[in-house]
């Protein structure tokens, strides 16, 4: 799983399949048939105080975040740490963790999953299910098939409250 012997990859930004969230934004930017299975790449742009994902882990991959702006509140395990603009953070497979954009700021990063996984059928799904045409049935049938193994993180959910109510 590498990009030797694979062809560049060119993602213009103007191109990319984007999803508009509630005053988030997500750019699916290059999937694992694009990069040999290298990696799977988005873009993701949170509002103030938006959630981004709810707990999960992956089995198979390590997932990268890059904050290019503002704050965001990661879980990672049981801790709920703040990554600033220029952070960068890399949770290992089986470890638990979420990410959101505090109150105080909105979000702007980069995520990278490695080895990469075909998801952007997933994200494809939440916009489904976020518009009403799909049900959490179906994305919970998908745990295995994206990687993606959603858990109760009640550090998580206890941090989320406390921002909404702070």
């Amino acid at each position: 799983m590498s990009l030797m012997g694979h062809k560049a990859v060119l993602v213009r930004s103007e191109e990319a399949e984007t999803f508009g969230l509630g005053g988030s934004t997500m750019r699916l930017l290059a999937d694992a048939s694009a990069t040999g299975g290298a990696l799977s790449t988005v873009r993701v742009t949170l509002a103030r105080g938006a959630d981004g994902a709810t707990p999960h882990f992956h089995t198979g991959s390590s997932e990268l975040f890059y904050v290019t702006e503002g704050e965001l509140q990661v879980l990672v395990g049981e801790e709920v740490v703040t990554a600033h603009a220029g952070d960068l953070l890399v949770v290992p497979p089986h470890l638990p963790h979420a990410f959101a954009a505090p109150r105080s700021s909105g979000a702007d990063l980069l995520v990278v999953i490695a080895p990469g996984v075909e998801r952007f059928e997933y994200f494809r799904t939440l916009e489904r299910l976020r518009r009403g045409e799909a049900t959490a049935e179906e994305l919970l049938a998908g745990q295995e098939r994206f990687d993606n193994h959603f858990l109760e993180a009640p550090t998580w959910q206890q941090a989320r409250e406390a921002e909404s109510s702070g």
